[in-house]
């Protein structure tokens, strides 16, 4: 069985580095945004519409096999979420059958779930996410600390949204992942080779 490591984070917090680390120590594949690229690839979407179509709204605590009541106007406003994720699930699982790997996001850890994969979630205070955002040049730079802060936690309330309604789950929760790490005072480099060890 292939090594697998996926990566749920908190905005900011360093995860995808973290995740970018970890692979290159392994020297094993690691998937992030190179997953919406290979969609558009294989699908008459373009990136912009995938990453559309993952920023939108979800309605919180509602399955997906929620019946028959709703009108048709909400099963469209629906498929089009439904249609990416299960193309995204069907993806995702060719990748880590392909080889060792490290995936980032997207609900991995739940759709590889049956595969036991080393499940982290990376999260830090506010204070560093901050820092990280300015020191990452995302593009922030006219905002204040205050608008960062509100991105920050609307992101992250967004990746909550899509991880509950796709898996019915709650987005880091202690109880579903393997290894949980505050990246406040730790250093990334150093925590990617802790976490190497693990697989060596």
């Amino acid at each position: 069985m292939n090594r697998m490591i996926t990566i749920g984070r908190e905005f900011g917090s360093g995860g995808r580095e973290l995740g970018r680390r970890i692979a290159d120590t392994l020297q094993i594949a690691y998937y992030d945004q190179e997953i919406i690229t290979e969609l558009a690839k294989r699908t008459n979407r373009t990136e912009e519409y995938i990453r559309q179509v993952e920023n939108s709204n979800f309605i919180p605590l509602l399955p997906i096999t929620t019946g028959r009541t709703f009108s048709s106007q909400f099963y469209q406003a629906m498929e089009p979420n439904q249609a990416v994720f299960m193309e995204q699930r069907n993806l995702i699982k060719e990748l880590a059958e392909k080889s060792d790997c490290v995936i980032v996001g997207r609900c991995a850890d739940y759709i590889l779930r049956e595969e036991n994969p080393v499940r982290l979630f990376v999260y830090a205070d506010m204070d560093v996410k901050l820092a990280r955002c300015r020191e990452k040049k995302e593009p922030v730079e006219e905002l204040t600390d205050a608008e960062l802060r509100k991105k920050i936690l609307a992101i992250d309330r967004q990746r909550a949204r899509y991880y509950q309604f796709h898996t019915g789950q709650t987005w880091g929760e202690k109880s579903a992942y393997d290894i949980c790490i505050n990246m406040t005072s730790l250093n990334i480099k150093d925590m990617a080779a802790a976490i190497a060890k693990i697989f060596c």
